[in-house]
């Protein structure tokens, strides 16, 4: 409509409808928003970014929200509104000058360009950081030389960002330590957990292509060109890194089904990135020597340096650094970080809940010792069976089940009890003294017969019966839901020599 009142309220009306449009519905599923929160509208004065070279909008931050480090962060278009640096159609200019990379070195940075109006924005962020004692994602536009502020907020960062800032902060007595406890959420913490890209075999790796490392860590996967294939490749448990020119609202989907994300477009403050840092997903934006293809089929092909890659080719991404490699490189534990442990410690000054773990093994349990664990609240037998050097007990475990009488049962039971006596006191020597709770031996026995016809005649012959009752012993166990059957303290009624081991 041309009547400004009706073109406002037309405008006011879509932002309440967009609650209800799909991508917010799927953004919500993924964030655990409430659907009956509903959304909010601002009504102010619009000003131009977009009136010529001496206009410009961009997106700060008052640290850098990847990384944690305490520099003033951002990017700028001139001559452009907002939407462009968000969108990520353009590739956009530095801030300033100490945050250039090998990226972006060439490109002019406000701090150089426009100096007054940079130093009087590094002044207002400064304020607010101080003000609000939190890291500030901060948006603007220059109009014809002035700086107009449009909104500031407590900015999105990835873990080891949350980590930093909150540890620096403590040493600037911005803030305390229980509230940098509270600064970094248990999700940020996992993502500390995940791994990163194993430095011995990434150099021997040759570098395909550059961008920006916009979501650090390390991301190996099959590359796919949309939302749809990602989110079909989660649900096959493949692991996917999603490939874009760009990326829109549209993509949330699959942006959060793949585990990593390589965008042809857009800057340290494009959708993709800012999504990803939410997500604490590997992530690399702006990397401009990438080029999709279509044919006319509509099958995608990447192109990189005149080579060709297709959909399933497996991709490596170093997002820390911005690196894309065309084979798989070997992931790592990221744990070992000297301000994550004092961090836990801090923690620990805090925190009422003791924690202990679920541990089987002597790796575990002293994997859980170094993440604070005080003990093991539950040591699972029966996980002996399973996996590395289980072949042993379990060949006696299936002599136990498959006995038919109280003397052959007491036999084997004698047989096997070494093993699980090896077995619990390996974890309990590296326990040294931590409460260990022990459950009860809990196979569930029809999954311990033996199926291959060499382990039944090796299991007959060492029992002296046939092949035929071995197999007809080993359907006996059979039950329909062993959640509720014979196991645990049931099997110890039932073979009273088991609970006595």
């Amino acid at each position: 409509p041309d009547n400004a009142h009706a073109q406002l309220w037309g405008g006011i009306g879509a932002v309440f409808k967009s609650w209800n449009g799909r991508r917010a519905i799927a953004y919500r599923r993924i964030e655990g928003i409430p659907d009956i929160w509903g959304t909010a509208v601002t009504v102010q004065s619009m000003v131009f970014g977009n009136m010529g070279s001496n206009s410009a909008t961009g997106v700060a931050f008052s640290r850098n929200p990847a990384t944690g480090e305490n520099n003033f962060y951002g990017e700028w278009l001139i001559n452009a509104q907002g939407e462009d640096v968000v969108a990520g159609i353009r590739t956009p200019n530095p801030l300033n000058e100490v945050t250039k990379n090998d990226h972006n070195r060439h490109l002019n940075s406000l701090e150089k360009a426009m100096p007054e109006v940079y130093q009087e924005l590094y002044d207002i962020q400064k304020k607010l950081e101080q003000h609000f004692h939190d890291m500030q994602d901060i948006e603007f536009t220059i109009q014809d030389g002035k700086l107009w502020m449009l909104q500031c907020r407590i900015g999105k960062r990835t873990g080891l960002a949350a980590l930093n800032m909150a540890m620096d902060m403590i040493e600037e007595e911005l803030i305390d330590d229980k509230t940098a406890v509270l600064r970094v959420s248990p999700k940020q913490l996992e993502e500390l957990l995940h791994p990163i890209l194993n430095p011995s075999s990434e150099k021997n790796a040759q570098i395909i292509a550059r961008g920006l490392p916009a979501g650090p860590g390390g991301a190996v996967g099959k590359i796919v060109f949309t939302s749809e294939e990602a989110v079909a490749a989660a649900k096959r448990k493949e692991e996917v890194i999603l490939v874009r020119e760009e990326t829109n609202p549209e993509d949330v989907e699959g942006m959060r089904a793949a585990v990593g994300l390589l965008t042809a477009r857009g800057g340290m403050t494009s959708h993709a990135a800012l999504v990803a840092r939410g997500w604490g997903k590997c992530c690399i934006v702006g990397c401009d020597a990438i080029h999709i293809l279509s044919n006319n089929k509509g099958e995608k092909t990447l192109v990189i340096g005149g080579k060709q890659y297709h959909e399933g080719d497996v991709f490596s991404l170093n997002g820390t650094k911005g690196f894309v490699y065309d084979v798989p490189i070997d992931p790592m534990d990221a744990t070992e970080n000297a301000r994550f442990i004092k961090f836990m410690q801090i923690v620990d000054k805090y925190r009422r809940l003791r924690v202990r773990t679920n541990a089987d093994n002597p790796e575990d349990a002293q994997k859980a010792i170094e993440f604070g664990a005080e003990g093991i609240g539950l040591f699972r037998i029966e996980h002996m069976f399973y996996g590395k050097n289980s072949e042993a007990p379990l060949a006696k475990l299936r002599k136990v089940i498959h006995t038919a009488t109280a003397g052959e049962r007491d036999n084997a039971v004698n047989e096997l009890e070494p093993y699980v006596k090896e077995s619990t006191k390996a974890t309990m020597r590296v326990m040294n003294g931590k409460s260990v709770t022990f459950r009860l031996i809990d196979p569930p026995l029809h999954e311990f017969v033996p199926q291959t016809r060499d382990k039944q005649e090796e299991l007959a012959k060492e029992l002296g019966v046939s092949v035929a009752e071995i197999k007809k012993r080993g359907a006996a166990l059979h039950e329909i839901n062993p959640m509720m059957g014979h196991r645990g303290v049931r099997l110890g009624i039932t073979f009273p020599t088991l609970s006595e081991m």
